[in-house]
């Protein structure tokens, strides 16, 4: 009898599958927007950038004029002793955080929110930026690092400039054991076989094939062992 397939074993989760939360140092998000932000400007300076294993970018440590010290994304050219800004009448320089209907178009933001007030969720990995498109009425349209076009509120915030750290893919990762530590602090499951490899046991399209031997559609009424592949496609194929 063979094992459970892998899929299985991620969607039960556990310990091996899960982002260990003690290798972050903080849940990473914008200081609570009070009227101080949305009236005027919230000032804080910059006293370390400290590194966060369970990350890709470097973390800024921001002394707010509030007496709050807070861990904020890193901004490429941001340095200990900087002044950064929080609010609606802060400066466009980087680093500070305003809201997206007061960034010029063409300007490179991260750590977006897709929902007012929510802290900042997409563009926050290492050497990633989003563009400020357009703004029309109380929407504004933002390009993503994939390319694609997302419409959100103009009260969303946004950090300007680019996220640090984005030459961190130039230099080749020479060993395996090297790229398997890296990722296991982030309990990404490394090193990935291909399905084809396994054996029957192992996976629904394993047997010593090249290919699968067998549609890879699947219904998504199928048990859990065969649920594999394309789950339920409405179409496939080269668009």
């Amino acid at each position: 009898m063979g094992k459970r397939i892998i899929s299985q074993r991620r969607g039960k989760g556990g310990s091996v599958f899960r982002a260990p939360s003690h290798r972050y140092r903080c849940d990473l998000k914008y200081r609570k927007y009070d009227e101080a932000e949305k009236q005027g400007v919230v000032r804080g300076k910059v006293v370390d950038i400290v590194h966060d294993p369970g990350r890709t970018a470097p973390l800024l440590e921001v002394l707010f004029e509030t007496g709050e010290r807070r861990y904020m994304l890193a901004q490429e050219g941001v340095k200990v002793g900087d002044v950064v800004e929080a609010g609606a009448q802060a400066s466009i320089n980087v680093g500070n955080v305003l809201p997206l209907g007061r960034i010029p178009e063409g300007t490179p933001v991260c750590n977006i929110e897709l929902h007012p007030g929510d802290g900042g969720r997409v563009v926050r990995s290492a050497g990633s930026y989003g563009l400020v498109v357009s703004h029309e009425g109380d929407m504004t349209v933002v390009q993503l690092p994939s390319g694609s076009f997302k419409t959100l509120s103009s009260e969303c915030r946004a950090a300007v400039g680019v996220v640090a750290g984005g030459g961190r893919r130039d230099k080749p990762v020479m060993k395996a054991g090297k790229k398997y530590h890296m990722l296991r602090s982030k309990a990404k499951y490394w090193p990935v076989v291909r399905k084809v490899a396994m054996n029957p046991v192992d996976h629904p399209f394993g047997g010593g094939s090249r290919s699968p031997g067998k549609p890879t559609t699947i219904s998504r009424r199928m048990p859990p062992g065969k649920k594999v592949g394309q789950v339920a496609a409405r179409r496939t194929g080269r668009r």
